[in-house]
C-alpha cells in the first residue's frame, strides 16, 4: 500500500470513525463541519484511495459504498513497522519509540507482548 495523503488521511479517519465504511455522500456530510470540501473531491479521493488498497467499493443503488480494507489499528501498526524498516537501526528506533511511551503506555504494551492475543 502507498502512503496517505493528507485529505486521503481525513477520509480515512471518517470512515473507520463510521465503522469502517460509508458513501460520498456520508463523508461530505461527516466533514462539512471540518473542511469545506465538494462532493467531487471526495469522490476523487475515495477512488484513489480505492487504487492505492485501502478501500473497496460495492455498488449500492446508484452510488457505491466504500469499505475500509484494515482498521485504523492495523494501518498505525504498519505505519510502524515502516518507521522501523526505513529508520536503519531497528533496535534503536525501537529503543527510541519504547523510551517514548508514558509509563501506562509501557505497561500496555509489555502486557500485550505477554498475551498477544489479547487474552
Amino acid at each position: 500500500m502507498r502512503q496517505l495523503g493528507v485529505l486521503e488521511g481525513v477520509v480515512m479517519n471518517e470512515l473507520w470513525a463510521a465503522g469502517g465504511s460509508g458513501t460520498v455522500r456520508e463523508m461530505v456530510d461527516r466533514l462539512r463541519d471540518q473542511r469545506d470540501l465538494a462532493y467531487t473531491t471526495i469522490l476523487s479521493t475515495m477512488g484513489n484511495l480505492v487504487d492505492k488498497g485501502y478501500l473497496t467499493r460495492t455498488s449500492e443503488g446508484r452510488a457505491h459504498r466504500y469499505h475500509a480494507v484494515t482498521t485504523r489499528a492495523e494501518y498505525a501498526a504498519r505505519l510502524m513497522r515502516e518507521a522501523m524498516v526505513r529508520g536503519g537501526d531497528a533496535d534503536l528506533v525501537l529503543l527510541q519509540f519504547a523510551e517514548g511511551l508514558t509509563t501506562d503506555q509501557q505497561d500496555r504494551l509489555k502486557r500485550a507482548l505477554e498475551h498477544p492475543s489479547g487474552g
